[in-house]
This record gives structure tokens, C-alpha cells and sequence, in this order.
């Protein structure tokens, strides 16, 4: 990795740290005792007593201190400095005060630039320099920088050269699957607690996704009516990327900020940055619709029930199976549920859900695949073989409409080349009956 600077390691400087990491504050006043506290802990690291009243005041006053002290100027270090505010994005007016307190704060780094050799601060959000940095505005952002790709995660060569011994009896390629795709513009990345876990358990499970569910996601994605086969295909510029802020978050920034996508792809075109983001891999793509499913479904065992029996009636290719399996499950959604749950009434809401359950699996799916003749809801490469569903949304009756749509817009003739069975699926839901009321399929061999 190149570096823009070259270090003197025969230099000591003195180093204060912040770390925002630990608990969750939900007020100002509680905000203000953890900047407290972390003023405290490093005067005794250093031995130093600020005596300025204000919290701001005595982190300036340290900084001038510690380079006065020591004859070398300062190392800033603010671990999760976006933590508070992001603890509270549910609650926008308690984010926006946690937000300018902490603005505050961060202003001080700037005021006190002649005694800090160097600042450097990390988040899981990139809040907007208007927002949170309009004080320090000569900080220099690493998020997409191709040189710091691998700075948080383990490389292929990392694997080998130091992992070699624990990975002897493992899937390589399943780990590759499960844990490596975070991409920065350079090299992708596997997560690092994820294979920690993986070495210690010998399984491949979502360790990451399970240490905290995405409430706050799922909420938002379930606000926004999000059509779930678009997630893993959204495209954004530099400026939409960093639109991270408590009145604006794009459903863009959102997930490449929080590691539930990363970029898939980059170009460049009329002197601007472009990027497709996708799923990083499969635990991430896995347990997200998992846990999009069970937030727009009304119980959890039953949904439990029918992803084994749909991969049991995938594997068999027993579609009047299918069928039957997602009438019922759409006709057992209690009506006091469609009524109080807002996603039930997005016209996309029984589209999406059909796509997580087989999201949910894990299935190798396309959806909007593009051709000659138009894009196809969903294409499904499973066991061999390819299966193209087309949805569409009815008043009351089936009209047999979206089988038909496959066959007549030819969108097999892309996949002939394959040399695999191929499957038509053409699936209609009926607003008025709020389930299926078509599902038509057809083989090509």
C-alpha cells in the first residue's frame, strides 16, 4: 500500500484518543458525561490537568498542553465518531442535537491545527462535511481511496500467508462465497470477524450479520416500500454515496455505508465517478432478505416452514407445489395485519416478499435481467438448470397475462445458448384478494 507520507518510527508523539464506541447515549447530558469521561482518561494518560470549564475548551487545552509537554505535536485518534448520532436516527431530533454537539467538538481538531501532526477518525457513516465537519474542512476521505482498499479486511494473500493452517479442512471456495467481496475501488476484502468465528466454529454461518439485527435498516426499507429485487442493482454517483446526514439518507448511502452492499462496479462518464453496488456476499445477501422477510411477514415459524418446503419443491421442480405453497401463505396473512402494516399495501409488497423467500435460501437470482426484448422481473439459476419468472399485478381475476409476457417478449432465447432445461414461471396477485390467484408454468426443452 502506498503511503503518502513516511513515518519516523524513532519519534514518539503524544496520542489522545476517543472512542464513542461503548454504550449508547440518548441525550445531550449523556453525551456531554462520555466527552467528559474520555477528557479524563486521557489527562491521566498523559498527566496532564486541563482546568478550561467547557468540555471543548479542556480538549483544546490538552491538545496545547500535550504538544507543550512533550515538544512534539499531537496524534488525534476519534474512534466511532458517528455512533452517537447514528444511535438515534430513529429519533431525529435528539440525532440533530447529538449531531451539533458533536460538531462542536470535532471543531476544535481544526482550531488547533498547529499542534496536531496528525487526526484520524473512523465511522461507519460518512456524514456530510456541512453537517458535522463545516469546521474541519481539510480532512481527506480514505472510504474509496484504491490504496486503503484492504485497510480493514483480509486479502486472498493474507489468507494464505497467515491463515494457511487454520483453513485445512475448510471449503475454500464456500468461504470465498460466504465472507470476501468488500469492495473500496481495490482490492476486495473478507470480513475480518467473520473468519475468527469461522476458525473457531469450523462452520459458515452469518457471525457479522448476528451480532446486531439492522432494526433501524429494516425500518427504513420498510418505510420507503423498497422493491427488494432492485437492492443488489441500485447505482449512485460520489455525491449520492456521501448524502448521509438525520434529514437526508439515501436508501443508497444507507447500505453502502453500513457494509450491506459495496461497490459491485466502477466507471466514469462526463468527468463523474459512477458505481453499481451489489451484496458482498452471501451472508450479508442471505440475511438481509431474511430479516426483510420476517419483518413484512406476520409470523416467523410458519415463514421458517415454508423456506425448507420451497427448497424441497425447487429441487423437485413441483411448481403446482409452488403454487400451492405461496396461496396459502398469502391467504393466511391475518386481514387486521394488511391493515396495520403499510407495506402490505405497496403494489410491489407480494413481488418482493416472493423474491426474499427465495433470497432467503440464498439462491443464485438476477432480478431485472435485461435482453433484446425488454427486462425480466427474475431469473433463478439453480441446480443446473434456469427458471424466468415474470410478475404482475391484477385488480381481481387472473388474466394470464404474465406467462404469456415471457413467451411473447422471448425472453428464453438469451439463456438457449446455456444448453440448460429452462422454466417459464408467470406468477399474478390480486389486490382486491390480497394473495395469489395465478401461477402459471411451462418448460422449454
Amino acid at each position: 500500500m502506498r503511503l503518502p507520507w513516511r513515518w519516523d518510527w524513532s519519534r514518539i508523539y503524544p496520542v489522545i484518543r476517543f472512542s464513542f464506541g461503548g454504550g449508547v447515549v440518548g441525550t445531550r447530558a449523556g453525551l456531554e458525561a462520555k466527552i467528559r469521561e474520555q477528557l479524563a482518561l486521557n489527562q491521566a494518560a498523559l498527566g496532564i490537568r486541563c482546568e478550561q470549564p467547557t468540555s471543548d475548551g479542556a480538549f483544546a487545552e490538552l491538545i496545547r498542553k500535550a504538544h507543550a509537554n512533550t515538544g512534539e505535536r499531537v496524534v488525534v485518534l476519534v474512534d466511532e465518531y458517528d455512533k452517537p448520532i447514528l444511535d438515534n436516527l430513529r429519533d431525529p431530533d435528539t440525532a440533530r442535537t447529538l449531531r451539533d454537539r458533536l460538531r462542536n467538538l470535532y471543531s476544535v481538531i481544526k482550531d488547533s491545527d498547529a499542534h496536531i501532526r496528525f487526526a484520524f477518525l473512523t465511522g461507519v457513516s460518512k456524514f456530510s462535511k456541512v453537517s458535522l465537519f463545516s469546521g474541519l474542512n481539510n480532512l481527506y476521505d480514505l472510504t474509496v481511496d484504491a490504496d486503503y482498499s484492504a485497510l480493514c479486511g483480509y486479502t486472498e494473500a493474507d489468507l494464505d500467508a497467515v491463515f494457511a493452517p487454520e483453513l485445512e479442512g475448510l471449503d475454500r471456495a464456500q468461504i470465498r462465497a460466504w465472507y470476501n467481496g468488500y469492495n473500496w475501488l481495490g482490492e476486495a476484502v473478507y470480513n475480518p470477524f467473520d473468519l475468527l468465528l469461522l476458525f473457531k466454529q469450523r462452520v459458515c454461518r452469518p457471525w457479522w450479520f448476528e451480532t446486531g439485527t439492522p432494526t433501524f435498516l429494516v425500518d427504513l426499507l420498510t418505510e420507503r416500500q423498497t422493491w427488494l429485487p432492485q437492492l443488489g442493482q441500485l447505482e449512485a454517483d460520489t455525491a449520492l454515496l456521501s448524502a448521509f446526514d438525520v434529514d437526508h439518507i439515501s436508501t443508497e448511502a444507507l447500505l453502502f455505508q453500513t457494509g450491506y452492499l459495496t461497490i459491485a462496479e466502477y466507471s466514469r462518464h462526463f468527468g463523474e465517478d459512477w458505481y453499481r453496488l451489489g451484496y458482498p456476499n452471501q451472508e450479508v445477501y442471505q440475511s438481509l432478505n431474511n430479516s426483510l422477510l420476517r419483518a413484512w411477514t406476520p409470523s416467523g415459524q410458519p415463514m421458517l416452514a415454508n423456506k425448507q418446503r420451497l427448497g424441497r419443491l425447487l429441487l423437485a421442480n413441483d411448481f403446482d407445489g409452488m403454487r400451492a405453497l405461496f396461496t396459502a401463505f398469502f391467504a393466511s396473512i391475518p386481514h387486521d395485519w394488511y391493515r396495520n402494516n403499510p407495506i402490505a399495501q405497496y403494489e410491489g409488497y407480494y413481488a418482493s416478499v416472493f423474491y426474499a423467500y427465495f433470497a432467503s435460501l440464498g439462491l443464485d437470482l438476477t432480478p431485472e435481467e435485461s435482453s433484446n426484448a425488454g427486462r425480466l422481473d427474475l431469473a433463478l439459476r439453480f441446480n443446473a438448470q434456469v427458471y424466468l419468472f415474470e410478475f404482475k399485478v391484477v385488480e381481481l381475476a387472473p388474466e394470464g397475462g404474465a406467462l404469456q409476457q415471457i413467451k411473447e417478449k422471448g425472453y428464453a432465447e438469451k439463456y438457449r445458448a446455456e444448453g440448460l432445461p429452462i422454466h417459464l414461471i408467470g406468477v399474478e396477485f390480486s389486490r382486491e384478494q390480497r394473495g395469489v390467484v395465478a401461477f402459471e408454468a411451462e418448460t422449454l426443452v
